[in-house]
Order: C-alpha cells, then sequence, then structure tokens
C-alpha cells in the first residue's frame, strides 16, 4: 500500500471521526429542535385549514377591537373603577378585566344616546337611551352570574357525592376533588380546577377553599367550606360529613321547587304590571299618537307620568320582597 493511499485513508478516518463527535455532541439539540419544526407544522398545517374552512376569518379585527379596549382601560379613571367590579365579573366568570368592563359600558351609552338622539333629533330621548345602555352591560352581568350561580348549586350535590365515595375507596381529599374536576362539567370543574391547581402551587388548603367561597358566592358551597374546615381542625369521618350536606342540599333544592311553585302567582302578577303600562302605552302611540302625547308635552302630564313610574318601580320591588322566600 503506497503512501498516497495511507494518506487518504488516514483523512477519510480522521474526517468521520471528527464528524461523528460532533453528531453525538449536537444530537440532542437536534432532536429538539426537529420536534419543534414538527410542531410548527403541524400548528401551521391546522391554522391554514382553519382558514381555508372559513375564509371570512381571517380579518384580524378582534385581535384590534381587543387591543383598543386594553388601550383605552388604561386611564386612570377607568382602572379606579374597574376595581370595585372585578370582583362580580369573576363570581359572572366573564372574561374582562374591571377595566375593560367600564370601558364597554360607557362606549355602549354613547352609542346608544348618539344614535337616538341623531335619529329622533331629541336630546331627552338620547339621554335616557345612553341611560339604558349604560345598564345594559349590568343587567346582563348580572344574569350571567345568576344563571351560573343556579347551575353551580345544582352540581354541588352531585360533587358531594363524587368527593365522599372517593375518600371511601381510599382517595385523599385533593384526590377526591380532581374526581369531581374530571366527571362534572363546568362551572363547577372550572371552580374546583383553579382551587386544585392553586393547593398544587402551595397555597394552603384552607386559604385555597376560603378563595373558592369567596369567588363563588354560594350559601350552599359557604356550608361546604366550613365544614371541610372544621374536619380538618377537629378530625372526623369527611365522607359521612359530605353525605349530610349533600342531603341537606337536596332537600333546600326540593323545597325551593316549592317554593317557587306556589309564588309562580305572584310573579307574573309582578310581570303583568311591570309590563301592562308599556304595552298600553306602545299601542296608544300606534293608534292614536296625538291623544297620548299630552302626558309627555303637558307639566301635569309629565307629573302623572314621574308618579305612575314610581309607582310601578315601588310595586315590582313589593311583589319581589313577597315572593323572594329565603329557604
Amino acid at each position: 500500500m503506497d503512501a498516497l493511499t495511507v494518506s487518504a485513508l488516514a483523512f477519510c478516518f480522521f474526517t468521520l471521526l471528527v464528524l461523528g463527535i460532533q453528531q453525538i455532541k449536537h444530537t440532542d439539540d437536534q432532536m429538539v429542535a426537529s420536534r419543534v419544526r414538527k410542531l410548527k407544522a403541524k400548528e401551521v398545517k391546522e391554522k391554514l385549514a382553519q382558514l381555508n374552512q372559513n375564509p371570512g376569518d381571517r380579518s384580524p379585527q378582534p385581535e384590534f377591537w381587543r387591543r383598543v379596549l386594553t388601550s383605552a382601560s388604561r386611564l386612570s379613571p377607568a382602572m379606579r373603577l374597574g376595581r370595585l367590579v372585578d370582583k362580580k365579573l369573576a363570581e359572572a366568570d366573564v372574561p374582562l378585566r374591571g377595566e375593560e368592563y367600564v370601558v364597554l359600558v360607557l362606549l355602549s351609552a354613547l352609542v346608544a344616546g348618539g344614535f337616538f338622539a341623531t335619529v329622533s333629533l331629541n336630546l331627552g330621548l338620547g339621554l335616557a337611551a345612553a341611560v339604558v345602555g349604560g345598564l345594559a352591560p349590568h343587567l346582563l352581568v348580572n344574569r350571567i352570574r345568576t344563571k351560573r350561580l343556579l347551575t353551580f348549586n345544582s352540581q354541588i350535590g352531585d360533587a358531594l357525592v363524587i368527593m365522599a365515595n372517593s375518600l371511601r375507596s381510599g382517595f385523599s381529599f385533593l384526590q377526591a376533588m380532581d374526581m369531581v374536576c374530571k366527571e362534572l362539567p363546568d362551572p363547577i370543574r372550572k371552580e374546583f380546577s383553579r382551587t386544585f391547581r392553586e393547593i398544587n402551587l402551595g397555597t394552603p388548603t384552607e386559604e385555597a377553599l376560603q378563595n373558592l367561597a369567596l369567588r363563588v358566592k354560594s350559601d350552599d358551597l359557604d356550608l361546604v367550606v366550613t365544614a371541610v374546615l372544621i374536619q380538618r381542625q377537629v378530625g372526623g369521618n369527611l365522607a359521612e360529613v359530605l353525605d349530610n350536606i349533600a342531603e341537606t342540599i337536596r332537600e333546600r333544592i326540593r323545597i325551593k321547587g316549592e317554593v317557587k311553585t306556589l309564588t309562580a302567582q305572584g310573579r307574573i302578577s309582578g310581570i303583568v304590571i311591570g309590563l301592562l303600562p308599556l304595552a298600553l302605552v306602545t299601542f296608544m302611540l300606534i293608534i292614536n299618537p296625538a291623544y297620548i302625547m299630552t302626558l309627555f308635552t303637558n307639566s301635569i302630564g309629565l307629573a302623572l307620568v314621574s308618579a305612575a313610574l314610581l309607582g310601578q318601580i315601588l310595586g315590582i320591588l313589593l311583589i319581589k320582597k313577597i315572593v323572594n322566600i329565603e329557604v
């Protein structure tokens, strides 16, 4: 074997040795990079498929309006007012910060007032529309909060049964909460999952349960949290305690249903009393506008309308007080 062949083989050997060492050194980095590229390619494919299925969704308008809303909410007055409604938004599970909600209320009032004032050329009507536009988000949030609370209360009994059975099977309290998160739908799954994450991140169990009670604002949940906190301090059979609370909650739900049935006539009376004057005024405006407009153009008529509105509000409040029976 001549010297040229030996030199070529030595060169190839050392070249392959260097490449092999470099390959071994960077194998992990290349594997990670390859996985990231695959994930990115998969994500891009999914986004392209969504765009192909929904061509009209290409516009980034939601992102734009969210940035505008966030920028407007950074104003000092909006931030101060926003702190007052953060708790209510959390109870309603509305994905907005308090200052963003304040900006939306102001925009709703301005748009409603400006629209009706421009269309009718009546400043008074515009102001009334602005008031209604400002109150509408508040009423909507209250309705969402009430509906969510009713759904949550209807799920507590099932959650307690699951937790009690899990504890009897040998699970810990945290594992029982995790079972509730897996077995039941929202909103109780979301709230229990948040509490479960708080405990896993180091928050004391007692503090996490108290935070849960403060977020939801449910009398039934307050009863559960109080019983669990007492049991953790003095001991006892937690499964039996949860079963007793579940039975109590089921009886309360049954009694509430009976009360709602017995007070249905009073609630319907309140609805009729509230809607009948509005329906009558609308009917008169359509049939004979000149006849009914005297009430709104004469000082005595305005006084009578104000007294009628005050009587309506008082009547609705009294009926609501009568039919709302605490159980």
